[in-house]
């Protein structure tokens, strides 16, 4: 009898003790104030929200314990300034898009977007079950940054021009705010390439210092005016197949978080990063018919156009990959990955794709409308 309600005491205290240890730890836990750097202005709820998503979570996943607050582009530092400051622990993180960053190493880009290169989806794909993790990673140890992806905006439009774009003939000397390796391509086609802070673009566009722009798509678009000061919107952005915005940490500031602050910035980064694509798969669609009837006229690129982009960039990736050795490298991966899951979607979600956007019509359609009673 004693024996047993011995046990039953003890089991109560483990009980009581496997309880408290929550609580126990969490008023043990330091507490940790970072800032993050954001290259974007904040009426870009989408992007720079990403930003405010991932720090909310890190936070309620800390009990408060660890916060970090968000400073829009040209607050604590310039857009284009926040890998030169994670690198130097000006700030301790950092979210932006890595192809602002070509210029430094054409590599950065891979970390983004490349013409003609993965979907929303695929760049996912390899990033967590690929080796693009762990290409990047090692990557960006020459930078003192610990990388990660959080968000993607989805394939994007092609942009806003004052004029037709008909032929390759109509690119020469386009002004076009357009950078990095999409630059380096347009350039080769006659465009005159302008790297502008998502801030100014407006402004450029409409006293005409760039004649044409690309940014992200319809709701982004939106919000920035583009349709006030050119009217022609051009799909899609070959350039931006599925750009993935990525958050940087300092090297040392992370090396020195406890491991649970680790984990609840990977879970909240993962988290801000399909938050993100969500968003924009909502809201573009609403957004487009609002600029189509505020005067937009939207107009696909010819093939020839498209064909002749995908020529230059393929060339250019050969001369990158013997000149840059960190670029074959990953590219190399980025690459055979890239035709794995050609070979897989052409089959399946293109074919799923290409009919519900197209295809559905007669007997089909009218089997699927609902019956009249």
């Amino acid at each position: 009898m004693e024996r047993r309600k011995f046990l039953q005491n003890a089991g109560i205290a483990g009980i009581l003790a496997a309880g408290a240890a929550p609580a126990v730890h969490a008023q043990g836990a330091p507490t940790i104030r970072w800032r993050l750097a954001s290259s974007f202005p904040k009426a870009l709820d989408t992007i720079f929200g990403a930003a405010e998503v991932f720090s909310k979570k890190v936070s309620e996943a800390t009990g408060g314990k660890f916060t970090i607050s968000v400073h829009a582009g040209g607050e604590l530092l310039p857009a284009f300034g926040v890998v030169d400051a994670v690198q130097q622990g000006t700030v301790e993180c950092a979210h932006t898009a890595p192809y602002y960053f070509y210029g430094k190493d054409e590599v950065f880009s891979i970390d983004c977007a490349i013409p003609f290169g993965l979907n929303s989806r695929q760049m996912t794909a390899w990033m967590y079950e690929g080796n693009g993790m762990k290409l990047m990673r090692e990557f960006y140890k020459n930078y003192n940054i610990v990388n990660f992806p959080m968000g993607n905006t989805g394939a994007q439009m092609g942009g806003w021009y004052r004029k037709e774009i008909k032929s390759l003939n109509d690119l020469k000397g386009l002004k076009m705010r357009i950078s990095n390796l999409a630059g380096a391509v347009a350039s080769q086609l006659g465009v005159v390439p302008q790297t502008i802070a998502g801030g100014e673009i407006y402004t450029a566009l409409e006293k005409g210092t760039i004649d044409a722009v690309e940014w992200v798509g319809p709701y982004d678009d939106e919000k920035l005016g583009f349709v006030k000061v050119a009217k022609h919107y051009y799909y899609p952005g070959w350039w931006e197949g599925g750009p993935q915005l990525s958050l940087y940490v300092n090297q040392k500031a992370y090396d020195a978080l406890p491991a649970e602050y680790k984990a609840a910035i990977e879970i909240a980064a993962s988290h801000a990063h399909v938050v993100m694509q969500a968003k924009y798969d909502t809201k573009n669609p609403a957004a487009l018919k609002r600029l189509v009837s505020a005067g937009a006229k939207l107009h696909q690129f010819d093939k020839s156009i498209m064909t002749a982009a995908y020529q230059v960039a393929m060339a250019l990736y050969d001369d990158l990959s013997a000149k840059n050795p960190a670029w074959k490298k990953v590219y190399s991966d980025y690459a055979a990955f890239r035709d794995e899951q050609h070979l897989w979607f052409r089959f399946t979600e293109a074919g799923f794709d290409n009919f519900m956007q197209t295809g559905r019509s007669g007997p089909a359609k009218a089997a699927a409308a609902p019956k009249k009673k």
